[in-house]
C-alpha cells in the first residue's frame, strides 16, 4: 500500500498542477503588462535642464517635473504609464499601447508658460495662479474656439484689473501670453505658425472681481483642447532635453509578439520530445517541472507588475533551456550510477546528491552575470535581466527540488526498477562486484585525447583570434545608434521592398540616407540609419509620410551622443565586473588556476562573437550586450560543470607524481561531462534556432550572437579552460619536487582526499 500511495501522490500532484495551470494561465497572461515592442507605443528619456539662469536641478525639482509629466499623461488616458526618475537628473517615460503617438508626444513635451502682463511687459499673473484643472476648451458667443480659465484668487485679479483700468486709453490692456519653449516642442512649429507670442489682449475699463477668464485667439478646436490639457497639467518647472527615444507601431508590436511566442513554443516542444526520447522517465519529469517553471515565471511577473518585452520572452525561453540543464545534469549522474551497478533507488539518491554542487555552482555564476546586466543595462535589457534572474531562482525550486520530489515518488514506488526507464541498456551495466567506479566507465568520446592535443587547440584559437583582430581592423564594428548615436528608422511593409526605391522615397520626403539595409521575410522590412538624431518635428513628419506610403507607421529610435558614450562605457563596465566576479567566485569555490582558465575561455568566446559580427556586418546594439552576457553565463556554466567533475575525480588521489596520471584524470573528466555539455547546448541551440527562424526581426541579431556563443562556449570550456588549468598544474609540478601534494580539503569543496 505504501508503494502504491507514492504513485497516487504523484498522480494527485500532476492533477493539481494541470488544474491550476489550465484554470489560471489565461488570467495570468491577460494581466501581464506588455512592453512597447509587443503592443506599440513610445519611450523617451529626458535630461532635465535649467529653465532660467541660476536655477538648481535638485531631486525635488526632478520629482516635481516627473509628477507634471504624469498629469499630462493622465490627460490623454494612457493606461499604466511608466515614468521613472533616473540618475538624479533624467526622466524616462514609457507609454505602451498608445495609438495616437503624435498627439501624445506633442502633449508630453510641449512646455506652455501662461502669463498675464500689462503693456509694459510687467508680470501680473502666471500659471501658478490658475486653479488646478480649471482650464477648459469651449466656444464663445460667435462660436469661435476659446480656452476658459478659473483663477484661484478673485481679489488678486480684481486688484490687477483695477490698476489697469485706471491707465489711459490704449494702455489699459491685459495681455495674455502663451510662450512655447524652443527645443522641446513641435507644437509651436505646427500650431503657432506666424503667430505672435501673445494669445489675446483685452481692454480693461473696470474692476473685474471674478475668477473666470476667457482666452480667445486664432485657435482651432484641436489647439484649444491641447492647450487646456497642457495648462491643467501644470507648467513644467524646467527645460527637457530629449536624449533618447524609440517608438513602435501597434501592428509591428503585435506581429513581433505572435512570431516570438510561436518560435518559443516550437523550440520548447522540440526540447520536450528530445528529453522524453533520450532520458525516458527523467525526461518525463523534466517536461512536467518545466511546464510548472514557465507558469511560475509568468505568475511572478504578474505579482511584481513587471513589463514583458521581446528580450524578456527570449529570456523566459532561454531560462527553460537552463532549467533543462539542471535536469540533464541529474539524469546523467543517475545513469552513471546505474551503469556501475547500483540499483535504481541507490542511483537516484547518489546521482541527485552528486549533481547538486555542479548545478548550484553553474546557476550562481549565471545569476552573477544576470545581476551585472540588471545593474548596468538600459530599460529593455533590465527587463531581460529581471526575467533571467527570476528564471534562475525558480529553476532551483522546480528543476532541482521539484524534479527530485516527483522522480523520487516514482523511483521509491518500486514500479520503475528497470534501468531501461532511464535509457540504460543492460549490456552497458556492470556489477558492483566488479568494483567499477564512475571514473572507469567508458564513454562515447573515449577516442578523444584532449590534453595531449592542447597545443593544437591553443594554435587553432590563437589563429582565430589573430584573424579576428584583422577582421576588426579592416571592417570595424557595425555599431548601432545605441553606441554611435543618431537615428534608426525601421519601415515595415506588406509588400517586398527594393533598396533603390526606398532610397528614392526617403530622399523625396527630405530624409536622404546612404545607410539602408533590407531585412525580414521577402525583404519586407527596411532599416534606415542617420548619423544625426532627428528632431521631434522631423520624427513626426517621417512617421506620418512613411505610414501613409507603406501602411504602417515606422519604428523610430534616436540616441544622443551623450547616451551613446554612456552605453559603451556601461557595456564595458558590465563585462569587466562580470569577469572579475566570476574569477573571484571560481577561485574561492575551486582554485585560482581554474578561475584563470574560466576567464580566458570567456574572453575567447566574447572576442569570437565580436569578430563574427564585424565580419558579417551585423548591427551591434544594446541587445547584443545582453546576448554576450548571456553567453558569459552559459559558458561559465559549462566550464563549472567540467571543473566540478575534475574536482571530484582529483579527490580520489592523495598525491599525483606523474603528469600522465593528471592528464588521464582531465581527459576522463572531460569525456564524462561531454555528453551532458552536448545535450545541454543542443537543447538551447534548438530554442535559439527557433527564435532565429520564427522570431521577430528585432531579436534576430540577439539570436545569432547566442548561437555563435553557445557553440564556441562548449568548445572553449573543453578545449581551452581545462587545458589551461592542466598547463598551470604542470608548471606547479615542475617548480615543486615533481609531484602535486594533497591540498586542504576546503579548497576542493569536498570531504574526500584531494590533489
Amino acid at each position: 500500500m505504501k508503494l502504491k500511495s507514492r504513485i497516487v501522490a504523484f498522480v494527485l500532484l500532476l492533477v493539481i498542477f494541470t488544474a491550476t495551470i489550465s484554470t489560471t494561465a489565461g488570467g495570468v497572461l491577460k494581466d501581464i503588462k506588455l512592453g512597447l515592442d509587443l503592443q506599440g507605443g513610445f519611450e523617451v528619456l529626458y535630461e532635465v535642464k535649467e529653465l532660467k539662469e541660476g536655477q538648481k536641478i535638485t531631486p525635488d525639482v526632478v520629482t516635481a517635473t516627473a509628477t507634471a509629466l504624469g498629469e499630462r499623461v493622465n490627460a490623454i488616458g494612457v493606461s499604466e504609464p511608466s515614468i521613472q526618475v533616473e540618475d538624479k537628473n533624467r526622466i524616462r517615460v514609457q507609454l505602451a499601447g498608445v495609438e495616437d503617438q503624435e498627439s501624445a508626444r506633442k502633449l508630453l513635451s510641449t512646455s506652455a508658460n501662461l502669463t498675464f502682463r500689462d503693456v509694459d511687459d510687467n508680470l501680473l499673473l502666471d500659471g501658478d495662479d490658475l486653479k488646478p484643472g480649471g482650464a477648459n476648451d469651449s466656444f464663445d458667443q460667435q462660436n469661435r474656439p476659446i480656452v476658459s480659465l478659473t483663477l484661484k484668487d478673485a481679489k488678486k485679479f480684481a486688484d490687477i484689473t483695477s490698476k489697469i483700468a485706471a491707465k489711459p486709453a490704449g494702455q489699459n490692456l491685459l495681455v495674455v501670453w502663451l510662450d512655447f519653449e524652443e527645443g522641446v516642442d513641435s507644437y509651436k512649429a505646427e500650431s503657432q505658425k506666424a503667430k505672435p507670442r501673445y494669445a489675446s489682449a483685452a481692454t480693461v475699463s473696470q474692476t473685474l472681481n471674478t475668477t473666470d477668464v476667457m482666452i480667445s485667439g486664432n485657435f482651432s478646436v484641436e489647439e484649444t483642447k491641447n492647450l487646456s490639457d497642457i495648462l491643467n497639467a501644470g507648467a513644467l518647472p524646467v527645460k527637457l532635453n530629449e536624449i533618447y527615444s524609440t517608438s513602435v507601431g501597434a501592428q509591428f508590436g503585435d506581429q513581433a509578439l505572435k512570431s516570438t511566442i510561436f518560435a518559443g513554443v516550437v523550440g520548447v516542444v522540440i526540447i520536450f520530445l528530445f528529453m522524453l526520447f533520450y532520458y525516458r522517465l527523467p525526461g518525463l519529469i523534466s517536461i512536467i517541472t518545466l511546464a510548472v517553471f514557465t507558469f511560475l515565471v509568468l505568475v511572478v511577473f504578474d505579482w511584481i507588475n513587471a513589463v514583458l518585452t521581446l528580450p524578456g520572452i527570449a529570456a523566459i525561453v532561454l531560462g527553460i533551456g537552463m532549467a533543462v540543464d539542471a535536469n540533464i545534469l541529474a539524469a546523467e549522474r543517475i545513469r552513471e550510477e546505474l551503469r556501475v551497478g547500483h540499483s535504481v533507488k541507490q542511483a537516484f539518491q547518489i546521482g541527485s546528491k552528486q549533481s547538486l554542487s555542479a548545478i548550484v555552482d553553474a546557476q550562481l555564476t549565471t545569476l552573477l552575470a544576470a545581476a551585472v546586466l540588471f545593474q548596468w543595462g538600459t530599460s529593455s535589457v533590465k527587463g531581460f535581466a529581471t526575467t533571467l534572474i527570476i528564471s534562475i531562482l525558480l529553476s532551483f525550486l522546480t528543476a532541482v527540488w521539484g524534479s527530485r520530489v516527483l522522480l523520487g515518488l516514482l523511483v521509491n514506488s518500486g514500479y520503475f526498477n528497470n534501468p531501461a526507464w532511464f535509457g540504460i541498456a543492460k549490456s552497458t551495466q556492470h556489477s558492483l562486484d566488479e568494483n567499477i567506479g564512475t571514473l572507469d566507465l567508458s564513454t562515447k568520446f573515449d577516442r578523444f585525447d584532449f590534453v595531449h592535443n592542447r597545443k593544437k587547440f591553443y594554435t587553432f584559437s590563437l589563429a582565430i583570434l589573430v584573424a579576428g583582430l584583422v577582421v576588426l581592423g579592416i571592417f570595424r564594428l557595425n555599431l548601432g545608434i545605441d553606441f554611435s548615436s543618431g537615428t534608426r528608422v525601421q519601415i515595415e511593409a506588406d509588400q517586398t521592398l527594393i533598396k533603390e526605391e526606398v532610397s528614392k522615397y526617403v530622399d523625396s520626403i527630405g530624409f536622404p540616407s546612404e545607410d539602408i539595409v533590407l531585412t525580414g521575410e521577402k525583404s519586407s522590412s527596411a532599416v534606415i540609419r542617420y548619423k544625426h538624431d532627428l528632431s521631434q518635428a522631423e520624427i513626426l513628419k517621417f512617421k506620418k509620410e512613411a505610414g501613409e506610403k507603406y501602411g504602417h507607421e515606422p519604428g523610430i529610435s534616436t540616441v544622443s551622443p551623450t547616451i551613446g558614450k554612456e552605453l559603451v562605457k556601461n557595456a564595458i563596465k558590465a563585462l569587466s565586473l562580470a569577469a572579475i566576479g566570476i574569477i573571484i567566485y571560481v577561485a574561492i569555490r575551486f582554485e585560482w588556476r581554474m578561475g584563470v582558465g574560466a576567464i580566458v575561455s570567456l574572453l575567447h568566446d566574447v572576442f569570437l562573437i565580436v569578430a563574427v559580427f564585424s565580419f558579417m556586418r551585423l548591427e551591434v546594439d544594446i541587445t547584443f550586450i545582453a546576448a554576450v552576457l548571456t553567453i558569459v553565463g552559459y559558458s561559465i556554466n559549462d566550464t563549472i560543470v567540467t571543473f566540478d567533475r575534475m574536482r571530484e575525480n582529483l579527490g580520489r588521489y592523495d598525491t599525483i607524481k606523474d603528469r600522465e596520471v593528471l592528464a588521464d584524470i582531465v581527459n576522463k573528466s572531460l569525456r564524462q561531462t561531454m555528453g551532458r555539455s552536448v545535450n545541454t547546448v543542443l537543447t538551447v541551440i534548438i530554442v535559439v534556432v527557433a527564435l532565429l527562424i520564427f522570431g521577430a526581426p528585432s531579436i534576430q541579431n540577439f539570436s545569432i550572437a547566442l548561437l555563435i556563443g553557445l557553440i564556441t562556449g562548449m568548445y572553449s570550456s573543453i578545449c581551452i579552460a581545462a587545458q589551461i588549468w592542466y598547463s598551470l598544474k604542470i608548471r606547479e609540478m615542475k617548480k615543486s619536487d615533481g609531484q602535486i601534494h594533497k591540498k586542504e580539503k576546503k579548497q576542493w569543496g569536498t570531504d574526500e582526499p584531494v590533489v
